[in-house]
């Protein structure tokens, strides 16, 4: 009898899976879900709300309804960072680490690594909202291990895949996680001028990776997407303008330590002046039909106006008879923030979400919506408050626009970006 139930017991023991097992089958089943199939997916999502949350609750800090704790970073700090870092450097990385399996042909991380990475994120964001001495330490490693982490996949892949071409993506990378840090430190240290300075360091930064980016991408995708004849440049044009973008960069973030021979708005309007003289080849007009190429168009558009406005702010109101002319640093910073950075954003995933899942590259009548909204937060923002002594109203009013644009941009992709690829092939 006791031989007998002990192989009864034995045989319910079997049958009956353990816990860690049961475990390992949960996390094999959530490796093998879609919105962790490359790092696209989830970045993406969780980067449009992420802005969502920041500037909902920037809005209620700067309307009086909410307060931060005043032992962390300062309110301003933690809003520069969420909507740069929280938000376009998340998206960057998401699509660079993406992009780079078909630059080298190389396999990208998924399932288990991409949780690994989004847990980080996830950390970081509720550590900086805590806002506490601690939890900002706790954030800032976090933060650096994120970025490492990026940076350390990124190269392996470029390095195993011997993808010259894209070798330059490490040290801007590396740069965008410095000032990142730097930025975080600063202000926890009480320094937030220089703060202010690295985070303004950091649009200029983002500009530069615009620049290539977009430089790339954009006649190309103009060439597929509207079915026209190779689009050529002077050979020159580029190169120039990189290494103007480069320069500019260096010199404004020199300005705040060394005295400088010159100003830091020539290098500006210059990059400003050679992206419009680039576009002037890309064709522009031909995409005016297109949401997903148009879309592209303004944005860099939008980012020389930018770079050339941040320019001419350096030099002193003019005034011609009745009229003023007359735009802060901060307003034309939000010109690239928004119309520059936040639509080339919201257009580059509207695109990556359907090619890289199988889908053809015809988006929802919403997201059409999704740009509008973003070019009418950016006029808003930048444009408004220097015509009219209504900055709070203006304020609310782009952080409103901006709001609903990623509602619609969620509602037409969270369906997509959570399904499995659709196994069809189509242009990208």
């Amino acid at each position: 009898m006791l031989q007998i139930q002990d192989s009864e017991s034995a045989q319910l023991n079997f049958d009956q899976p353990s816990s860690d097992h049961q475990d390992t089958n949960a996390l094999n089943y959530l490796a093998q879900h879609p919105i962790l199939d490359l790092p696209f997916r989830s970045y993406f999502l969780l980067a449009v709300a992420c802005s969502m949350v920041a500037l909902g609750i920037w809005a209620a800090y700067f309307n009086g309804y909410f307060t931060f704790a005043e032992n962390g970073i300062s309110p301003l700090a933690w809003h520069i960072h969420e909507m740069i870092f929280g938000f376009g450097a998340t998206v960057a990385v998401g699509f660079i680490l993406t992009a780079a399996q078909t630059w080298t042909g190389q396999p990208s991380i998924k399932g288990l690594q991409v949780l690994a990475f989004v847990g980080l994120w996830l950390l970081v964001r509720a550590a900086l909202l805590v806002n506490s001495p601690s939890t900002i330490i706790v954030a800032i490693v976090l933060q650096s291990f994120w970025w490492l982490g990026s940076i350390i996949v990124f190269t392996r892949l470029v390095l195993k895949g011997n993808n010259r071409r894209n070798y330059l993506f490490i040290p801007l990378l590396s740069a965008l996680m410095l000032l990142n840090i730097a930025l975080l430190l600063l202000d926890f240290n009480g320094y937030h001028e220089l703060t202010r300075h690295i985070a303004r360091t950091s649009v200029l930064m983002f500009c530069l990776l615009m620049g290539i980016l977009g430089g790339r991408v954009i006649p190309f995708f103009t060439v597929s997407g509207a079915k026209l004849e190779p689009i050529k440049t002077p050979n020159w044009l580029t190169p120039l303008l990189t290494i103007t973008s480069i320069l500019g960069v260096l010199a404004f973030f020199s300005s705040a330590f060394i005295e400088l021979p010159f100003s830091p708005a020539i290098l500006m309007i210059a990059s400003g002046l050679l992206h419009l003289i680039r576009q002037c080849y890309w064709r522009s007009f031909a995409t005016r039909k297109i949401a997903l190429l148009w879309s592209l168009h303004i944005a860099n558009f939008s980012l020389a106006l930018g770079l050339i406005l941040l320019g001419v702010s350096y030099f002193q109101t003019q005034s011609i008879e009745y009229f003023s002319v007359s735009i802060s640093f901060g307003d034309a910073l939000h010109l690239i923030t928004i119309a520059a950075m936040g639509l080339m954003i919201f257009a580059m995933m509207s695109r990556v979400s359907l090619g890289h899942t199988g889908r053809a590259l015809i988006p929802s009548k919403l997201v059409s919506w999704v740009f509008f909204l973003i070019m009418f937060s950016a006029f808003t923002r930048a444009i408004l408050p220097t015509i009219t002594s209504q900055s709070l109203l203006a304020w609310n009013i782009s952080a409103l626009a901006w709001f609903i644009a990623g509602l619609f941009f969620l509602k037409v992709y969270l369906p997509i970006l959570m399904a499995k690829k659709v196994e069809k092939s189509f242009s990208r």
